[in-house]
């Protein structure tokens, strides 16, 4: 039976070459992505910045509702088609979206560094992204066996696969499929595949390429059921992160724990969060997860 730790954890993501949190305060953070600086907001950031004078090529700024919304306002030049950048092996391109990302999000260096410990040594194991965005956490994974990376949005998708060529891995075992993950994972239920491991990063709401309708709160249990029967015993982890919801990590950790109870190993639950450069650097919270370890 999965034993639930209750205590939370807290996975914390380091700056390297290519990223960098400078700093952060006042509800918003300052990071630099390659030879470029950004403000962003980041409501969690309540503290005072450590810095006075943040000088940036852009800032985005939200709208006026909490739903979203908002633009970019640059006061240097920025590649609007993007600049390349690298995490380990993997190559990609970053660029200054409409939803205030940039294309990439570097608060799961820790969960990819963490799956790839699950599946150390390994050269087949296959693994499901659900909500896969533009690949990287597929591309790292691909080091250790077939992914099966799966998006609503066609936009990202193609941006995968051109991230995978600029990475050199096109050639990598990797399924690119445009689909509505909970309705591809209860396919995948139905075909009595299963997996060695599983990462899912379901948005708060969102569209399926046919106008389908996902509400976290009314989704989440149903799709992790299904998730649940695409591993076994022999399976390595599941990884579920959620980000801009009034929840707590113990409830995401406590469907986890029902769901798994037949199954070995761990769950845990807690932030993810990015440390600021330089000495002392604050942790800045991102999002919270629960995951399942087969140990």
């Amino acid at each position: 039976m999965a034993r639930l730790v209750t205590e939370p954890l807290v996975m914390a993501g380091e700056g390297w070459d290519d990223y960098g949190l400078v700093d952060s305060g006042n509800g918003r953070k300052l990071e630099r992505y390659g030879d470029y600086r950004f403000i962003r907001p980041e409501p969690q950031a309540m503290w005072t910045p450590r810095q006075s004078d943040w000088q940036a090529h852009g800032e985005f700024v939200p709208g006026s509702d909490e739903d979203g919304g908002g633009r970019w306002q640059f006061s240097r030049d920025v590649p609007r088609e993007g600049w390349p950048l690298g995490w380990e092996n993997v190559r990609f391109t970053a660029q200054c979206t409409p939803f205030r990302h940039l294309g990439f999000f570097p608060d799961m260096s820790p969960v990819w560094h963490w799956m790839r410990g699950q599946l150390a040594g390994r050269d087949d194991a296959s693994t499901l992204n659900l909500f896969g965005y533009t690949g990287v956490g597929s591309l790292a994974l691909s080091q250790c066996g077939p992914v099966t990376h799966v998006d609503a949005s066609k936009k990202s998708v193609a941006q995968a696969r051109e991230n995978a060529a600029l990475a050199g891995m096109e050639d990598r075992p990797i399924r690119w499929l445009v689909d509505d993950a909970a309705k591809f994972t209860a396919r995948e239920v139905r075909r009595e595949n299963r997996y060695d491991g599983i990462i899912l990063d379901p948005p708060k709401f969102g569209r399926g390429p046919k106008n389908e309708t996902w509400r976290i709160e009314e989704g989440l249990p149903g799709l992790i059921g299904d998730c649940r029967q695409l591993l076994d015993a022999d399976s390595r982890f599941l990884f579920l992160t959620v980000y801009a919801v009034r929840m707590s990590s113990l409830a995401i950790g406590g469907l986890l724990a029902e769901v798994f109870k037949d199954l070995p190993g761990t769950i845990e639950h807690g932030d993810l969060a990015v440390r600021e450069d330089g000495p002392d650097g604050r942790l800045l919270p991102t999002a919270i997860f629960a995951r399942w370890s087969n140990d």
